[in-house]
C-alpha cells in the first residue's frame, strides 16, 4: 500500500534492559537494535521471530508501555516524544493494544461493562451511564458478543471469549492501528481461526491497521499484508507476504519457513530441504559483532564477523540485511524450482 496514508512511521527503535544488581554482575540486554517500520491505513503487518528477539519490546515500545532509548515514534505524522499530558492522552487513542493472555489482561474484579467502558470514561468520550452502555452493547455486537453478557464476570466466559472482549476494549476509542502481541497464542487451535477471521473482518469494516505479533508463521500468512521478520534485536528482512513466504531473501527467514510445519502433498520435500540451524541463539545480553547471525548462518564469512550488514532492496517492497543476500536468494530460488516440480 505505497500510496496509503502512514498511520504509523517508527524510525530506529532501540531499546536495552539492565539484569541483575548494579556492580559487577549488572548486565546490558539489548531486546531491540535499530529497528525501523512504517505501517499505512488499512494494512495488517506481521511481525515474527524467535522467542526473546524483542517482539514484545517492540510492541511495547509503539503503544507507550515503554520509551525507547533512541529512535522515533511518529504517529498521523506526530513526534510522540514531545508530547505530554492530555496531547499525549488524546494521541494514544489513535493507537491500542490486544494482549497476548486473555486470562490475565482482564481485572477479575470488573463486569464486562467496566471493563470495556473503561477507556471511554478515561478520554472522557461518553460520559452518561447510558451512552457508555450503549457503546459497550454496539462493541460486544462488533465482536459477536452478546450485549446480555455485560454484565458477566471474565472468569465467566472461555478464552476466546476473553480476547473478544480484549479487541472490544481496543476498539472503544476507535483508533487507527491496533498492536496486537500474540493474540491467539493462548488460545486452541479452532478458537485461533475464529479470533484471526474476527481481526480481519473488523479491519474491512473499519479501515483500521494493525500489527500482528505470532510464532505460528500459517497465522501471519494468513492475516499479513506485509511480513516483517526479526532476529536478536534487529529487523532482518521486510516483505509483502506473498515474496517473504514464496521467495525468502534472508538465511535465518529461509530457516524459519523450513521448519514450519507443513500439512500437504509437499511435506516429504520440505522436510527433505529442511534447513537445521547450528547451535542456539546467542544472549541478547552479550551479541555477536557483525551480522548477529553470523554464528548459525550457512553462507557466513569472515566478512560477516566483523561488518554491520548492509540493507538491500530485494524488490521494490522487499529489502533484506545480509552480506550474501544474492547467494541467499539463488538457494531460495533453487528451493522454489524443486518445490514447484512435485
Amino acid at each position: 500500500m505505497p500510496h496509503a496514508e502512514v498511520v504509523l512511521q517508527a524510525s530506529h527503535l532501540s531499546k536495552t534492559f539492565h539484569t541483575g544488581r548494579a556492580g559487577l554482575t549488572r548486565a546490558r540486554v539489548s531486546a531491540v537494535d535499530d529497528v525501523s517500520l512504517t505501517v499505512h491505513r488499512g494494512e495488517s503487518l506481521g511481525v515474527v521471530g524467535e522467542s526473546g528477539c524483542g517482539k514484545t519490546t517492540l510492541a511495547r515500545m509503539l503503544v507507550g508501555l515503554e520509551k525507547p532509548d533512541q529512535g522515533r515514534i511518529e504517529v498521523d505524522g506526530q513526534d510522540v516524544r514531545g508530547l505530554r499530558g492530555s496531547a499525549r492522552r488524546a494521541l494514544s487513542r489513535d493507537i491500542q493494544m490486544v494482549f497476548q493472555d486473555p486470562y490475565t489482561s482482564l481485572n477479575p474484579r470488573l463486569t464486562v461493562l467496566d471493563l470495556v467502558s473503561e477507556p471511554l470514561s478515561v478520554h472522557r468520550t461518553h460520559r452518561s451511564p447510558a451512552a457508555k452502555k450503549a457503546k459497550v452493547a454496539e462493541l460486544l455486537e462488533m465482536v459477536n458478543l452478546s450485549p446480555d453478557m455485560m454484565s458477566r464476570f471474565p472468569h465467566q466466559f472461555s478464552g476466546g471469549q476473553r480476547q473478544r472482549i480484549g479487541i472490544a476494549r481496543a476498539l472503544a476509542l476507535e483508533p487507527k492501528l491496533l498492536v496486537c502481541d500474540e493474540p491467539v497464542s493462548a488460545l486452541d487451535v479452532s478458537v485461533q481461526a475464529q479470533v484471526v477471521n474476527l481481526l480481519r473482518a473488523l479491519q474491512s469494516r473499519l479501515g483500521i491497521a494493525i500489527i500482528f505479533i505470532a510464532h505460528d508463521l500459517a497465522v501471519v500468512r494468513h492475516i499479513s499484508d506485509r511480513v516483517a521478520v526479526m532476529y536478536l534485536g534487529n529487523m532482518v528482512e521486510n516483505a509483502a507476504a506473498e515474496d517473504l513466504f514464496t521467495t525468502p531473501s534472508h538465511p535465518y527467514t529461509q530457516a524459519l519457513l523450513s521448519a514450519s510445519p507443513q500439512v500437504d502433498r509437499r511435506r516429504t520435500r520440505r522436510l527433505a530441504q529442511r534447513i537445521v540451524l547450528a547451535g542456539d541463539p546467542p544472549s541478547p545480553a552479550n551479541p555477536p559483532t557483525g551480522c548477529r547471525f553470523h554464528t548459525r548462518c550457512r553462507f557466513a564469512t569472515e566478512t560477516c564477523a566483523v561488518e554491520q550488514p548492509p540493507t538491500i532492496e530485494v524488490a521494490p517492497t522487499h529489502t533484506a540485511v545480509c552480506h550474501h543476500t544474492e547467494e541467499a536468494a539463488l538457494h531460495s530460488a533453487t528451493a522454489g524450482e524443486q518445490l514447484a516440480g512435485i
